[in-house]
């Protein structure tokens, strides 16, 4: 038999999973779900905490927001999966490299899979991203983001969105361009290798969309150990 914390818990999970309580929905007090369900309010805390760490439930802005429903999809995995490893980073449970390391070995899987999968849409936004890295600097600070949606983006044309849930939320962890010097030379050839596997998915080609995300990850990683030797002396 359920203890009335779990009671509370499998009940609210319910009603988010079918709809029952909708996306952005904000929560009743912990009072009233108290007096909903006749436990007491550190019942209807335990239940609600669990929920949160599932990634279910999240705090809205402000001290006495409360508490609102998050959306149940593989965007909602990216940003509980993205939350959990910066915690881990900011513990030092793990390492940077670590995380980049496994976001690299789901990187070029990922560029195989779009070459097979993307769609116009997918094209469109990858188009976009790189007509906008075209329009910037190398110092300018959106760089870095630019190059986190495109490699999304990517991850999105596989088809596969556990894939694309990770790849994002490895992105918003461990930006890999904001751990190396940018000049203007890596911010050409960066945006020169998006070109060029870019043109690889939109020709349906998975064999060179390999050979390309394997030569950028290798430049970006080279760049990145250079940078630490110069930095270090």
């Amino acid at each position: 038999m359920q203890r009335p914390r779990e009671q509370v818990e499998s009940q609210l999970r319910r009603a988010i999973l079918d709809g029952s309580i909708v996306e952005g929905e904000r929560l009743p007090s912990e009072h009233a779900l108290a007096q909903s369900f006749n436990v007491s309010r550190a019942t209807i805390r335990e239940a609600l905490r669990s929920l949160v760490e599932a990634g279910l439930l999240a705090k809205g802005p402000g001290t006495t927001s409360g508490l609102y429903v998050e959306s149940v999809d593989h965007n909602a995995l990216s940003r509980v999966v993205s939350e959990r490893l910066t915690n881990i980073l900011d513990l030092g449970s793990v390492t940077a490299e670590e995380v980049a390391t496994f976001r690299d070995l789901l990187e070029v899987p990922s560029a195989r899979l779009a070459a097979t999968h993307r769609d116009q849409r997918h094209l469109e936004q990858l188009r976009e991203i790189i007509d906008e890295e075209r329009g910037t600097t190398f110092d300018d600070p959106i760089v870095p983001v630019l190059n986190a949606r495109f490699h999304s983006e990517v991850a999105n044309a596989s088809g596969n969105r556990v894939l694309a849930a990770f790849v994002s939320a490895l992105h918003r962890t461990a930006h890999p361009l904001a751990f190396v010097n940018t000049d203007e030379e890596l911010g050409r050839v960066a945006v020169t290798h998006h070109i060029d596997l870019y043109r690889a998915i939109e020709s349906a080609d998975p064999d060179e969309a390999v050979t390309v995300m394997r030569s950028h990850l290798d430049y970006l990683r080279s760049h990145a150990a250079a940078s630490g030797a110069s930095a270090a002396r």
